[in-house]
């Protein structure tokens, strides 16, 4: 099993005791109703899991973190044929388009288009996923049941979404943005926002990293089944922060009406604002947004907090919140995580990219950290090294160190009589 399976495994632990760990079920309610199930297990597939294992799991964490749902190194034995999340999501996205289409003949014209190959993916892998996400059968228009909820506490509960933005300039181009951003179920106070000219991880990385940082930390982050918040370095920096990672049904946006309800709020009292002076830069839209967002949103009395405001009802309760004990851990866990083995000239392949790394690593398998802003080496959870871009052009000028072996074997030759 590779470190990245390990590592898939724990997460869909750490997935299933997330809720005993922040007190959300009932424990006995809660381990009764797993019993029967069968769970889809990264590497292992689909079994049925005891409840004295899941309460192995959850005091394997207490004690050791998440390192300790891990499960035990041992020889590969060869990863399963599996449909990746994004196979999933333009699958979902194709069966939508014709639900009244029999699955099998829905299948069949996968095959046919070239999107999945038989020998590979079975008619029955497609089908259970189709009946998982409600699009099978009769029922695929059936309407979910929905309650309107709000908790009693802040930081129980944190929405997270992201909405397309105004286009202002960058880089001498109009070019449009995106608002990613969180909203406090309880106080739907917003512990952080920004605007990124793109919708990728790194805009969520730096949002997550302010939030926690400003407002504490939250029981649980619900998210949909956008790819930035399915991502592996998400779900790993919530088990690591003991933060429950759940997501919304797909085609689902209603089931996240506040941050939906933040959104509309945005477009209807700040957008109105660009239109009457509009920013020259990003850095303007961000600073115009944030101050309207302390001086107005969280000042403003909400509808559904009896008279009260977003920043009045987060007071009401600092003495109830959880702040990092050492905030230097999110320069670590956000970073996202790829497995390389080193080649014999010391270099290793990233994004299309040669990288250089101290020649120690030539000929091991490392565990590399990556971010924006660099490439890292890590040993047992902690930063060894850092690998640098190659440079051809450097590499040609660069002077070598003579071997001390060829040194000596220069010496012996010289002491030799030719005849």
């Amino acid at each position: 099993m590779t470190e990245k399976e390990r590592e898939q495994v724990a997460l869909f632990r750490h997935g299933l005791i997330a809720p005993l760990l922040n007190g959300q079920v009932d424990p006995k309610d809660y381990l009764d109703g797993l019993a029967g199930k069968v769970h889809s297990i990264p590497h292992y597939g689909e079994r049925k899991i005891a409840a004295k294992t899941v309460k192995e799991w959850q005091l394997n964490y207490r004690r050791n973190g998440f390192e300790a749902l891990k499960p035990k190194r041992r020889g590969d034995r060869g990863s399963s044929r599996r449909l990746s999340p994004e196979d999933q999501d333009h699958i979902l996205e194709e069966r939508k388009k014709v639900l009244h289409m029999p699955v099998s003949v829905f299948y069949e014209q996968l095959i046919k288009s070239g999107e999945i190959k038989e020998t590979q993916i079975s008619y029955s892998t497609i089908n259970r996923l189709l009946k998982k996400h409600n699009l099978a059968g009769r029922q695929i228009i059936a309407i979910p049941e929905r309650k309107r909820f709000a908790h009693e506490k802040v930081n129980v509960l944190w929405q997270a979404d992201l909405s397309h933005g105004p286009y202002v300039p960058i880089g001498g181009k109009k070019k449009k943005t995106f608002l990613i951003a969180y909203i406090d179920d309880c106080s739907r106070l917003v512990p952080y926002a920004q605007f990124f000219p793109s919708e990728k991880f790194d805009g969520l990385r730096v949002t997550t990293k302010e939030a926690l940082l400003r407002r504490g930390k939250p029981t649980i982050i619900y998210a949909d089944n956008g790819k930035i918040y399915r991502s592996e370095t998400l779900q790993y920096a919530c088990a690591q922060l003991g933060i429950t990672l759940a997501h919304t049904a797909p085609y689902d946006p209603q089931s996240k009406g506040k941050i939906e309800r933040f959104f509309k709020t945005v477009q209807t009292r700040f957008y109105p604002l660009l239109q009457a002076d509009p920013t020259d830069s990003l850095e303007e839209l961000n600073e115009r947004f944030w101050h309207w967002l302390e001086e107005d949103y969280h000042r403003r009395v909400h509808a559904s907090l009896e008279g009260r405001t977003p920043l009045e009802v987060y007071h009401e309760q600092l003495d109830q919140l959880t702040f990092l004990e050492d905030s230097s851990i999110l320069d670590t866990i956000f970073l996202k995580r790829e497995h390389r083995k080193v080649k014999a000239d010391g270099t290793i392949t990233l994004n299309k990219q040669l990288y250089e790394v101290p020649s120690r690593f030539i000929g091991t398998s490392i565990d590399v950290r990556l971010d924006e802003n660099g490439v890292y080496i890590f040993e047992e959870d902690r930063k060894v090294a850092e690998a640098k871009l190659v440079s051809m052009k450097d590499n040609a000028h660069a002077k070598r160190v003579r071997s001390p072996f060829i040194k000596a074997n220069h010496q012996e030759e010289e002491g030799i009589d030719h005849v």
